[in-house]
Order: C-alpha cells, then structure tokens, then sequence
C-alpha cells in the first residue's frame, strides 16, 4: 500500500485538532452545567441530555473526515505492469561560446543570456530528446541526445567562452555537428536551436542550412546581442573589467549581431530567426512551433503502475457523514402517563 499524494496526510492534523475540539467542547458543557448544581442530579432531571451521543456524533465526523483525507491522499493497493510510451522530437541546441559571447549588450553577458535560455527551454519540454553543441573556432558533442533533462542541465551549467581552444564563430560547422547527431535514417523529427550572435568566420552556414534541410533538420536561431554591436570585455581573475579586446592595430574591436545570416539560414530550413528578448517570449514562440511538429515514438517502457482505491474511503466518508446527519444530539425521552 502507498499514498499517490502523500503530501495531503499533512491534514490529519486538522482531524487531531477537531478531535481536541470537540473533547473540549464536551468538557466544558459539563462544567458550565455543574455550576447549576449537582450534575448528576442535572442530567437525571434533563433525561434529553445526552454527551454520549454528542460525543458519538464528534466519532462519525471525525472518521468521515479522516476517511476524506484518505481519499485525497489517493491511496493505492496493487500493482500492474503498463508499457508507457513516451512521444517527443530530437532537438540539438548549438550554444556559441566565442570570446564575442562576453559582450555585455545582454545583462549580464550574451554567454549568461544564451545559458538561460537554454534553461528555459529545457523546463519548457516534455518528452523530447535534447542534445548539446558548443561551438566557436570549430563544433564538437556536448551533450548526446538525452531524455534526462537533469543531465543536460549540468552539462549546460559549465558551457562557458573558454570551453573550445580554437577561437572564432563557426555557424557552418555547427550546423553541420549537429546534423550529425541526428539518427541518420530519419528525414523529421528534428530540430537545431542555435544561440549566436552570428558573426561567422567563413564557414558557410547557408549550404550548411541547406544540408540540415535536406536531413530533415529545422532550424529555429535565436539571436543573443544587439545590432548597434558592443565591445568584448577582457576581465582579471576576479571578474573586473580591466578593458577591451583590440585588433592589431589597436581598435577597439566591436561585436555586433548578424541578424541577416541568421535569417537565411533559419528559413532554408524551414525555421524561424527569434531575437532574445529580457521576458524570454522567443522561447514560448520557439516551444510553440516545436509543439506543432509530428511526434515520434522514443522510447517504449515497462512500468509498474499503483491501482487507485480511493473509491473505498470516499464512500466509507459519505457514509459516515450522511449517518451523523440523521441522529440527534439528544435522547428521546417517553412520556409516561
């Protein structure tokens, strides 16, 4: 035997309370009387007067509703197994971690941003396999496909700028890894979420989006950074700011966000291009196109299932409620002629 909700036996402290209740309340009807006379000489003269059936109409109440706790603390006897099958779609979620990720044109910083929106994401699913790629000056696997959100959650938690050697933003190359995570013999059923500010460096994102395509990967980018651009912070081991990246002749370099590419190559495959946004609205935009896709089936499982028997105490409840109902505080007295 086990509880569905065994959150809600937190209520049987409302039945001890009524039970105190109700002792009390006796308990004070027989002292208020004595102070009449003597109580027994009271009740003898007051027939009608009855504490046994005050007290027994206080049992019926209290058990109908310890019955109703029960009851909404589904309890379960019984076991049978069920395969439960579980439907969803793959998604691959392509995180760039380029030194242009420091910017700070998103609070606290676009690498920040892109972190929490891939939390927001991964609460937002149900069912899905998900999978992580980092990319910068090249891609690799994060994370394989995965239906245990926790995991990919601490892979996600330590994606940082920093975490691929080779510097730079290749879009291409992480449309063209993440492809590759895909179950090949499958044409649907996929989806590429990419976070960048998409500055490429030459790899050719577009025939890369084609590629996806023709794979059956759509692509949804979600743009992190501003178009009016922002320069890259260089920090101290304590997190100051102590300046700003500089090209070889000195400049200031200024990173800004490449709308148009992302554009394209969301809409070779079909996707859409979001801008991130402080209320996370892109995301439920995202979830929602996600949503509409045809599931396929993960994964088939054998399951132990409880069988609910709420049933009994809700009736032994009514029971004993409708009972109390219909008897009377106080005794019949016959008139005796």
């Amino acid at each position: 035997m086990r509880f569905g909700a065994p959150e809600n036996l937190i209520l049987l402290s409302l039945v001890a309370a009524l039970a105190l209740f109700y002792l009390w309340s006796i308990y004070r009807k027989k002292k208020l009387l004595a102070r009449f006379g003597d109580l027994f000489l009271i009740m003898k003269n007051a027939p009608y007067i009855s504490f046994a059936r005050q007290g027994g109409k206080a049992a019926l109440i209290l058990a109908g509703i310890l019955f109703l706790v029960i009851t909404l603390s589904q309890i379960q006897c019984g076991t049978h197994m069920e395969v439960m099958k579980r439907e969803g779609i793959d998604i691959i979620i392509a995180v760039d971690v380029s030194n242009s990720m420091l910017a700070q044109d998103m609070k606290p910083s676009r690498i920040a941003k892109a972190r929490q929106e891939v939390r927001g994401l991964i609460d937002r699913l149900r069912g899905d396999r998900i999978g992580l790629v980092a990319f910068a000056g090249e891609a690799f696997i994060h994370c394989p496909l995965t239906l245990d959100y926790s995991a990919a959650q601490i892979f996600m938690d330590v994606m940082d700028v920093g975490l691929v050697q080779k510097q730079g933003t290749a879009i291409g190359d992480a449309i063209r890894k993440a492809t590759e995570a895909f179950e090949k013999q499958e044409k649907k059923h996929k989806v590429l979420i990419l976070l960048t500010d998409g500055e490429d460096h030459n790899t050719d994102p577009l025939s890369a989006a084609e590629e996806a395509r023709k794979q059956g990967v759509k692509i949804f980018a979600i743009g992190i950074g501003s178009p009016a651009g922002e320069p890259i912070p260089i920090t101290d081991r304590t997190g100051q700011r102590v300046g700003y990246k500089k090209d070889r002749s000195g400049e200031v370099i200024v990173t800004k966000l490449n709308e148009m590419t992302l554009q394209k190559v969301a809409l070779a495959t079909g996707g859409k291009f979001y801008l991130a946004s402080a209320g996370e609205m892109e995301l439920d935009r995202v979830y929602d196109e996600i949503d509409k896709m045809e599931k396929k089936e993960l994964e088939g499982k054998l399951m132990v299932q409880y069988e609910d028997r709420y049933q009994y105490p809700l009736v032994l409840a009514i029971i004993l409620l409708f009972a109390e109902f219909f008897i009377s505080e106080k005794k019949r007295v016959r008139n005796v002629k």
